[in-house]
């Protein structure tokens, strides 16, 4: 068979290169490979992790294509693909401006990959964080106070930073509703929240072009829907006409929630029931243990 021809010539070859590798060749490999690293970490905290999908769809599918020897669409990609380049620079030129910034950082390398996994958990998303933003949430749509907050995950939310007052300040149900009180300095746009902590406020966030959304909708739910749809994070809306509570996430609009199923949500798209779950099941454990040691001292006893 053919590829096992070609298989096999290909590893004839790797044993002729592998002779006459040196110390500099080793050292340009690793060079390479921490390149390739830190640009697949970095495009992972940005949109362009998703167009990278893309890319590999379309490259797998030219690959069948080519296999297939389907003259015409081979035709056609050879000619669309001298502008792809130029398309792609200018799609992801916010995401290629915040790199070259990143890089003129003296800290970028934590960002990479490389900083103490004991602070990172100690920065996640915790359960005290969940029951601080639903107490405060509650409470402002019993008073119709109209919110938006805007919860971190994977993708970086810095571009939207920019646009906003730092607040940098731990998560409480007070903090929130003191900012989103009417008539103080804070209280227009929305709030960013990384980790436990609240870190921008007054942002602007990007609309909306969604034609399905009821026409009831104001602004704040556009924005709230808006961000969503270009970025993974979550992002919670009090309504300042009806009280309700809403959740935004990838595009779709949860609304009238009440605290235990919007703490519940909360949980889910923050991936943290399966830690719970875990927790539960250790002290289920622990508990059956002791449990089971005291029915052993009453049987001796």
């Amino acid at each position: 068979m053919q590829w096992v021809e070609t298989a096999n010539e290909f590893w004839k070859n790797v044993k002729t290169y592998a002779n006459t590798v040196d110390l500099y060749d080793v050292f340009e490999i690793l060079i390479i490979a921490f390149l390739v690293y830190y640009i697949l970490a970095w495009m992972k905290t940005t949109r362009s992790w998703r167009m990278l999908k893309g890319v590999i769809v379309i490259c797998l599918f030219l690959f069948v294509v080519n296999a297939m020897n389907m003259t015409n669409i081979i035709w056609i990609t050879e000619n669309v693909l001298s502008f792809a380049v130029t398309a792609i620079i200018v799609v992801l030129q916010p995401e290629l401006r915040q790199a070259l910034e990143l890089l003129g950082e003296k800290n970028f390398l934590p960002s990479i990959g490389f900083s103490n996994s004991a602070s990172k958990k100690a920065n996640a998303f915790s359960e005290k964080s969940v029951n601080e933003i639903a107490k405060a949430c509650i409470e402002m749509g019993k008073v119709k106070t109209g919110a938006l907050i805007v919860i971190e995950r994977k993708e970086s939310l810095k571009d939207y930073e920019r646009t906003g007052i730092e607040v940098d300040g731990m998560i409480t149900s007070q903090l929130l509703i003191n900012i989103f009180e009417h008539n103080t300095p804070l209280h227009d746009g929305a709030v960013i929240v990384r980790g436990n902590r609240v870190t921008y406020a007054t942002c602007y966030l990007p609309l909306s072009d969604n034609l399905d959304l009821s026409k009831d909708l104001g602004t704040r739910h556009r924005a709230g829907v808006g961000v969503s749809e270009v970025t993974d994070s979550l992002t919670l809306i009090v309504s300042e006409e009806t009280g309700g509570i809403s959740i935004a996430y990838e595009g779709e609009l949860m609304r009238h929630l009440d605290a235990e199923t919007l703490k519940e949500k909360m949980r889910q798209i923050m991936n943290m029931n399966g830690e719970e779950d875990a927790k539960g099941r250790h002290r289920h454990k622990g508990s059956k243990g002791k449990g089971k040691a005291k029915d052993r001292k009453k049987t001796a006893e």
